[in-house]
């Protein structure tokens, strides 16, 4: 058996190689068709023009049901290897919420567009990143909490690094994006696909591309850390029949089983 197949241990293996797959493609893909520039555009960028924009729109999409998944499996796990430690099911609830919430930023990311609703797009962005952030802090605040019964120190460690990596990287997109759209630099940036070495502002702009990708690679780096505690959970599917037929309610099933034990204790 190979490590991605022992237990859930796929699920963060997928997320994590879709999700970098739909960065690549539609990347590939717009820099084929000449839409953008090869040198680091935004991730957005490389999914505003059709065809790239579908193909990044339908992968993020999948994204974002992936994380989801990734994100309940890890909250039922704390929760079943926690159960009597309030403090613990109190972050990991909390967890659970603002990495949904994520989630549904970057389905807001995945379908609209930056060039088209510009603020739309910057909400998703924000809530994918920035309540992302702290979602990673949860994590991370309780792989401290759940050491060393738990969680060993290393992990612990590990998801720190990654959480200061992303921490590092939105500060470093923010204020290089604050200066590059302060109008120093021109008008209509946002449209912008193009950029000539030459020109002003070329350099706060490398520096805000950079930063994304760093950004948007910090977070797959944290999923990668569920692999080996994901590889130590099964699923399994418990059938409950609640009645005979497709057309009986399972009310009236229940009162027919109840007379039958009655009849039969008698």
């Amino acid at each position: 058996m190979w490590w991605f197949q022992q237990g859930l241990s796929f699920l963060p293996v997928a997320l994590v190689v879709w999700s970098a797959a739909s960065f690549v493609f539609s990347y590939i893909t717009a820099i084929v068709l000449h839409h953008i520039d090869p040198l680091v555009p935004y991730i957005s960028d490389t999914g505003t023009i059709p065809p790239e924009r579908c193909l990044f729109g339908i992968m993020l999409n999948v994204s974002t049901l992936l994380g989801m998944a990734t994100m309940y499996i890890r909250y039922k796990q704390v929760s079943a290897l926690s159960p009597e430690k309030p403090r613990i099911l109190r972050l990991n609830k909390l967890g659970l919420t603002l990495g949904w919430i994520s989630c549904f930023g970057l389905c807001i990311i995945a379908n609209f567009q930056k060039c088209i609703l510009f603020y739309i797009h910057m909400l998703g962005a924000c809530l994918t990143f920035g309540v992302g952030s702290i979602y990673m802090l949860v994590q991370t605040i309780l792989s401290y909490l759940m050491q060393p019964e738990v969680h060993s120190k290393d992990i612990f460690w590990t998801r720190l690094a990654v959480f200061l990596w992303s921490c590092s990287s939105i500060l470093s997109m923010f204020v290089s994006s604050v200066v590059l759209y302060s109008g120093l630099y021109g008008q209509n940036l946002v449209q912008k696909l193009h950029w000539d070495p030459q020109e002003s502002g070329y350099t706060p702009h490398i520096i805000s591309t950079i930063s994304e990708w760093s950004l948007a690679f910090s977070f797959l780096s944290f999923f990668l850390t569920y692999i080996r505690d994901f590889q130590k959970i099964s699923l399994q599917a418990v059938v409950s029949l609640q009645g005979q037929t497709l057309h009986e309610s399972p009310g009236s099933f229940r009162t027919e089983e109840q007379a039958m034990l009655i009849a039969g204790s008698i």
